[in-house]
């Protein structure tokens, strides 16, 4: 295959790319909610001659799978992007501006489905060149989870797709996030760990309801919240390994339900996340133990809800082809090494459980155009010349991966 023809044709293709992402931007939809988005990628990748599987997932479906075949047998590579945004409130005054209410993409995730799109045309145009197979997933709910129905567990995106089979016959992925603390035209992989488990929990207070002035009567849930709030700061502080990473915030609280009435329930919610497996173990002891022993002090009971994380971590042979296939997109002195990871949790960390593969972070910022704000951010954005660097990236790292003798 003609590396330069194939990279020079994706970057023809930076202007269709634009355009995407604007499209994608002014309509970002949320977790599986991704009807829209979805349909667009499959209609896309159909026009392009690949195979399609819609509605991907064990349990909740939306997801897209585009199968390209080259001409002959081979290794099969994975190309993951993600689908959906966040509940957040853009504030930016772009053309492209998100047109739902307190819905944006302010994660990137409509750069990372452009770039992914870019890859697949490219990649089908030159297939006659290509030994082996390109899976390119296309993932709803990166940002969140919903309870399984059957068991009640908390499933992310990947994870529904993984239970569908799309790792089956893998042999490596890859992933990539746009990052703005990198200037464009710069791409970055770590080591090994690029980010934490990144876990969310739901702890639930029940007591009972009554008067304010009978509380000897009652058992009081927002007391409960409370005083369990203090204590796992405690144990955060107490009981982990100071020389392990490791962090816990609270989101929400909601509680009661009248301002002269004793709350009988109090929701409280947030995320904890961290590296080390015991780290891990100890925190979620601490939740589900502390939880309990203060319900039950006030004579109420608790219930504790996980959605479970995993650490991310890169495979050294996918960190060396990373290198490489940077050096050739971006230029070598524009290829980082990066050393400390991010406390921040990515569902891939999921695959890469499964399969050798690497995440990378595309440089997207630009100073002078005001592109600086993280990810999350109501003025989230992205120097849309990175879509063409990532279909590139793609591009690169999946004739290389087909390459690879991923079985030594």
């Amino acid at each position: 295959m003609s590396g330069e023809a194939i990279l020079a044709y994706a970057d023809t293709l930076e202007e269709e790319l634009v355009a995407i992402r604007r499209d994608l931007h002014r309509h970002p939809e949320l977790l599986y909610d991704v009807h829209r988005t979805a349909a667009k990628v499959a209609g896309l990748l159909e026009e392009w001659g690949l195979e399609v599987r819609r509605g991907v997932g064990r349990h909740f479906g939306m997801g897209v799978v585009g199968i390209l075949r080259g001409r002959a047998e081979g290794r099969t590579v994975l190309l993951r992007a993600d689908m959906d945004a966040l509940p957040i409130q853009e504030e930016n005054d772009a053309a492209y501006k998100s047109r739902h209410e307190g819905v944006m993409h302010a994660c990137g995730h409509d750069a990372h489905t452009a770039m992914l799109l870019g890859a697949a045309k490219a990649l089908s145009r030159f297939r006659e060149e290509l030994r082996g197979t390109v899976k390119f997933v296309f993932q709803p709910a990166e940002e969140g989870a919903r309870p399984v129905p059957e068991d009640g567990r908390l499933l992310s995106g990947g994870r529904n797709m993984i239970e569908d089979g799309i790792l089956e016959g893998v042999d490596a992925g890859y992933a990539f996030h746009v990052w703005p603390e990198l200037p464009i035209g710069t791409v970055g992989v770590h080591r090994q760990y690029a980010m934490a488990a990144s876990y969310h929990f739901t702890v639930q207070f029940h007591g009972v309801t009554g008067h304010h002035s009978t509380p000897h009567q009652a058992v009081d849930a927002i007391v409960m919240a409370a005083q369990f709030i203090g204590e796992i700061k405690v144990a955060m502080s107490t009981e982990l390994n100071p020389m392990e990473p490791a962090v816990l915030s609270y989101g929400t609280l909601r509680a009661g339900s009248a301002h002269n009435a004793i709350a009988d329930h109090a929701v409280l919610t947030g995320t904890f996340r961290a590296f080390d497996k015991e780290t891990i173990l100890r925190i979620v002891h601490a939740l589900e133990h502390r939880a309990g022993a203060v319900a039950a002090s006030f004579g109420g009971r608790s219930d504790v809800r996980l959605r479970e994380g995993t650490p991310l971590r890169n495979d050294p042979r996918a960190v060396r082809q990373v290198q490489a296939a940077g050096a050739k997109v971006f230029g070598e002195a524009n290829t980082l090494l990066l050393d400390a990871p991010s406390l921040a949790g990515e569902d891939f960390a999921w695959y890469l459980e499964r399969i050798p593969g690497a995440f990378v972070f595309i440089g997207a910022g630009n100073a002078e155009r005001g592109i600086v704000h993280p990810v999350h951010h109501p003025r989230f954005d992205v120097d849309e010349r990175v879509l063409a660097y990532g279909a590139k990236l793609h591009i690169q790292l999946a004739r290389q991966a087909l390459e690879e003798d991923w079985t030594n």
